[in-house]
């Protein structure tokens, strides 16, 4: 089959692999039908290349048809439409049964003391061979894919693979209160479904903030009101514009959907580009011991939020030692809640929006389907924000 592979730092490729095969009896194979390029994906890209070996297989947003299923999967056969979610989660121990499959007990990786295996993300989360590919095994078939109806285009289910889900969280772990008010920093991918989800969930006043035209424009579209960042002098002004709409105080809620490749932060970003240099051994160590993040975009969300208020992060941080005003985080008494998606937690939640219509507007969101042969340019193109990119799908 192909399938678009790591080889190094923005240097992906699409290359002949051998198929997947089943090798457990509850896994199945999916012939891909479409799969995202993440924002996630460009970490992959730009900094996380020490986890990373050539020929890793990327991608963690796909969906397809099931082709093959081992002798005791009995919850879907041959023929089945599903999404795979990114997290690889068992759903039976005890933290899927908390609703925490991002902390799936039976895929945690203990070698790097982290969470739940993902599909195409490295070795600090299982290095599983991922879907930006023609097929992939799945895991868990009896509780891992998501079943949906066939009929409506792939774009109406494909992004309960992450997008939808991440979203989701993101808008209930800040806690936003019936008619209040939420700043959404970052109007990519999951920025831009937040803001739609938190409009559609009730929320009085949803300020979105990006420095991208075509971002922006997308998201005001849907009834946010919009600050363009380039406006306000990397950020410093830009509490005063948000908290001239909240009546002085702020905004009930920030959610994070920046994470690490924030603007405005020169030091960190020379400490990016000089650990993607390092043999991977050493960039390793580094990044585990004293790696930092470009915290620009999560101290503009404590700077953003009222006393009392909640952030939620869902844009990825990688850092070990970053440095975190704790005084003002305490004196403002903000609530912080973050981690991946616990992608299952949430279908049921969602899937009734995919199916009675599209009130969510998935069946526009993306602003390119491309083959996946052309994934490499994808990458680049979607790295540079250029040419309108906001989501891509790919189509093996």
């Amino acid at each position: 089959m192909r399938a678009l592979t790591y080889q190094g730092k923005r240097d992906v490729r699409v290359e002949t692999v051998p198929d997947p095969r089943i090798q457990d009896p509850t896994d199945i194979i999916v012939k891909i039908t479409s799969t995202g390029i993440c924002g996630s994906d460009l970490h992959l890209y730009e900094v996380l290349g020490p986890y990373l070996d050539p020929g890793d297989i990327l991608g963690h947003e796909p969906m397809g048809v099931v082709e093959e299923v081992g002798p005791e999967v009995t919850a879907v056969a041959p023929g089945d439409r599903v999404v795979i979610p990114f997290n690889v989660s068992c759903g039976h121990c005890h933290m899927c049964g908390q609703g925490l499959h991002s902390q799936c007990e039976t895929t945690q990786v203990h070698e790097y003391g982290t969470g739940a295996s993902l599909f195409g993300y490295t070795k600090l989360y299982g290095q599983v061979p991922g879907g930006q590919a023609g097929y992939l095994r799945v895991p868990f078939g009896n509780a891992l894919p998501i079943k949906v109806p066939h009929g409506p285009s792939d774009d109406r289910f494909v992004y309960l693979s992450d997008v939808l889900p991440t979203a989701w969280q993101a808008v209930e772990y800040a806690d936003i209160p019936p008619g209040g008010s939420v700043t959404v920093l970052g109007l990519g991918p999951i920025g831009a479904m937040a803001a739609r989800i938190a409009l559609h969930r009730g929320a009085g006043l949803v300020i979105g903030v990006d420095l991208v035209p075509e971002r922006l424009d997308r998201v005001s579209r849907y009834g946010a009101t919009c600050l363009d960042l380039r406006r306000y002098d990397q950020g410093k002004e830009l509490g005063d514009a948000v908290r001239d709409l909240t009546d002085g105080r702020g905004t009930d809620a920030v959610i994070d959907a920046v994470g690490m490749e924030a603007h405005g932060a020169p030091v960190a970003k020379a400490a990016h580009a000089a650990v993607g240099l390092l043999p991977d051994k050493v960039g390793r160590r580094l990044m585990e011991t004293v790696g930092i993040d470009r915290l620009t975009a999560l101290h503009t969300a404590i700077d953003l939020v009222r006393r009392g208020g909640t952030i939620s992060i869902s844009g990825v941080y990688g850092g070990s030692a970053d440095p975190m005003p704790l005084l003002t985080l305490f004196d403002k008494q903000i609530q912080l809640r973050m981690g991946q998606a616990n992608v299952k937690r949430w279908v049921d939640d969602l899937l009734p929006l995919l199916v009675d219509g599209d009130p969510l507007g998935v069946d526009s969101f993306a602003t390119h389907h491309l083959p996946l042969e052309d994934g490499p340019k994808a990458y680049e193109t979607f790295q540079k924000k250029a040419d309108g990119m906001i989501k891509t799908l790919l189509v093996p």
